[in-house]
């Protein structure tokens, strides 16, 4: 899944081509349609497609943020605002092409799901293979309530010591530590690969619990995961698996990693092992991992 390293990658390539256009038309897969007659919401959620479509045509994009990991595409239409709130789940990716070809991996091509047309030529269009991601067309941000739920950005004054508070409440404190900092509640974008790689480099066991890890370290902790998520957006994010950029190339942080997705530790050369922490594979180091 996308975390928000490759998050912030896609809204600054999709900003630096996108902000200013008018969208003249909108299209949505069969595949979603058909979903959506089974009364299933796949992609787009929260409207109906009829509704989607044609509310959609004639907006403008104005700006595109992000908030975790979530795209926010700031539009207008007569006057008044609009957001169009994109999650790219484990394999949605957004690509501005002159025509549907242009993506030059097949998976995607055979995956489009909604195209925007713009007015002046050329198509935006989000791609997604497993289906998980999510398109929702709101007024503004509080008319969807989580959203407003999600913790500060990590790069924000006030994330550290949110993280400590939200990490000392009973909700929290008898949690595996990497299941603490995945949740978005307690830190904003921070998913399994960046959770694998900050706990290593502090030497902490993801299945340690939270409260028997110290404030002190706590908060180091904090700055490790902060450090690991802008080297990740300097290096134009992790590769994994499905994740490209709006002109279909890679990041390049996976060749950095140190822990996630290994077999034998770099520092010390012994096997590694994973265990599974709220659903996901979390892999570790027995010997430099306490």
């Amino acid at each position: 899944m996308p975390e928000l390293p490759e998050v912030e990658g896609v809204v600054r390539e999709l900003s630096s081509v996108s902000i200013g256009r008018t969208i003249s038309e909108v299209q949505v897969s069969d595949v979603i349609r058909k979903s959506k007659e089974l009364g299933k919401e796949a992609i787009v959620k929260g409207r109906t497609l009829e509704d989607f479509v044609d509310e959609l045509a004639a907006m403008t994009i104005v700006d595109i943020t992000r908030r975790s990991k979530y795209i926010y595409f700031h539009l207008e239409k007569d006057g008044l605002p609009f957001l169009l709130v994109s999650h790219l789940g484990m394999s949605g990716a957004w690509f501005v092409v002159d025509k549907l070809d242009d993506i030059t991996e097949q998976k995607f091509r055979n995956h489009v799901h909604v195209i925007l047309n713009m007015a002046d030529g050329g198509l935006l269009i989000y791609s997604d293979i497993r289906r998980f991601g999510e398109l929702r067309l709101l007024q503004k941000e509080e008319d969807y309530l989580p959203l407003l739920k999600m913790a500060p950005e990590p790069f924000d004054a006030v994330a550290a010591d949110h993280f400590l508070a939200m990490a000392s409440t009973p909700k929290y404190a008898r949690r595996p530590i990497k299941e603490v900092i995945m949740d978005g509640h307690v830190i904003s974008g921070c998913g399994n690969i960046y959770a694998t790689e900050a706990l290593f480099r502090m030497k902490i066991h993801p299945g340690r619990a939270t409260e028997r890890i110290s404030e002190k370290r706590k908060r180091e902790l904090f700055r490790e995961i902060v450090d690991v998520l802008q080297e990740s957006i300097d290096a134009g994010g992790s590769s994994i698996s499905d994740y490209r950029n709006i002109n279909g190339e890679a990041g390049t942080m996976q060749t950095r990693l140190k822990m996630y997705g290994k077999k034998v530790c770099g520092t010390c050369g012994k096997e590694t092992k994973s265990m599974k922490i709220a659903g996901r594979t979390s892999v570790y180091c027995p010997q430099c991992q306490r």
